[in-house]
């Protein structure tokens, strides 16, 4: 299994025993930081990866991706919706398996999980 988190720096681990080449995991992963900064919080002019919203994404051998995300807020309006929009960006994704997006609240979101980009972006420098 091939982990990859930390939404500021989303990144390939070293893998060595994936059944996935290394290049291959690269554009994958680029591929996925790509899809995941489609989606927007309707509410906040920033991506949900800049928003630091993505806590994990694992690739698996088998090209299947898992998503662990959050809300800035567990009352979020659109908190029934989001998941079906991250699924949807990963979808366009060449080369991946079926996508679960799994909705945690612990930790809950905190703005030290933005990234300069979207503090810059908030007003929040």
């Amino acid at each position: 299994m091939d982990a990859v988190s930390d939404a500021k720096a989303l990144e390939t681990v070293d893998a060595p025993d994936s059944a996935i080449p290394a290049e291959e995991l690269d554009r994958i992963t680029a591929d996925i930081v790509a899809a995941l900064k489609t989606v927007y919080d309707p509410e906040i002019p920033v991506d949900i990866y800049e928003l630091g919203l993505i806590y994990r994404v694992d690739i698996e051998d088998d090209r299947s991706i898992s998503v662990d995300m959050t809300l800035t807020a567990p009352g979020c309006p659109v908190a029934g919706e989001m998941p079906g929009w991250v699924e949807n960006a990963l979808g366009a994704v060449e080369g991946i398996g079926p996508i679960t997006v799994n909705m945690v609240f612990d930790p809950p979101w905190d703005p030290s999980r933005m990234s300069d980009e979207a503090r810059v972006a908030l007003d929040m420098y």
